[in-house]
């Protein structure tokens, strides 16, 4: 079914609200997640630019988001399973749906009834697909800024900001899309698979488009969250006073 198919058809069974399922565990795996490789990520990079002259070179950018995308994508695991499976309800029937009142009460009662291991299935996984997508975010929206600065036609502005945070919102749903399909699986799981591989080639036995099945919404919503973030942050260091070299 198409997105817009299973948009309509969410609001049909279960109104507009449903289609905000599983948002406050959306929220506390941001809280998580991407706090911490943004502050490892930046930190870091602050502090090797200071002893180097000019912007760092594109190897050590990448070497950086896969470190800061990798220990954060461990860290938001648990959130980020709650997650997948508050938003996976609505697609069970009434009698299977997990029914989860909000983020804690997920984390809460995968604790209790299927142990602390269960909250970090799919570790791996989230922490590989952290990698690529701060890669794909975070040094890649540096590049790109600073290799639209370096042609001279548009300066330190929100419009540059827009069209790297743009183009890091592309190679971020490009990189990341067959770990995602990978991480839902995984985590929707009731067993079926015994590991990594193993799910990888499963989906490999339905054609390589498998990888990139709802590429389109994983677009819609990860490049407008990755404007969107980088757009505000730039605006809070430039009111805020925080020089960061481009």
């Amino acid at each position: 079914m198409r997105m817009m198919g299973m948009a309509l058809r969410v609001v049909r069974s279960d109104g507009v609200l449903a289609l905000y399922n599983g948002l406050s565990a959306s929220l506390c795996r941001q809280m998580t997640y991407s706090l911490t490789r943004f502050a490892i990520y930046e930190t870091v990079r602050d502090q090797v630019a200071q002893g180097s002259q000019g912007p760092l070179p594109f190897y050590k950018k990448v070497l950086l988001g896969s470190i800061s995308g990798c220990i954060g994508g461990f860290v938001g695991t648990p959130a980020d399973m709650v997650n997948v499976r508050m938003q996976n309800d609505m697609k069970l029937p009434a009698n299977q749906r997990r029914n989860y009142a909000h983020a804690l009460d997920g984390l809460y009662r995968v604790a209790r009834e299927e142990g602390l291991k269960k909250l970090f299935s799919g570790a791996t996984m989230a922490s590989s697909r952290g990698m690529l997508v701060t890669v794909g975010q975070l040094s890649c929206y540096d590049q790109a800024k600073q290799l639209v600065l370096s042609t001279g036609y548009l300066s330190d502005s929100i419009v540059t900001h827009f069209v790297a945070s743009f183009i890091a919102g592309g190679c971020a749903t490009f990189l990341c899309q067959p770990l995602d399909v990978l991480k839902t699986r995984l985590m929707n799981s009731r067993g079926e698979y015994q590991g990594v591989i193993h799910c990888a080639m499963e989906t490999a036995k339905l054609g390589p488009l498998a990888f990139y099945k709802g590429l389109l919404p994983a677009g819609i919503r990860l490049m407008p969250h990755t404007v969107l973030t980088f757009v505000f942050l730039e605006q809070l260091r430039k009111h805020f006073g925080i020089k960061v070299p481009s």
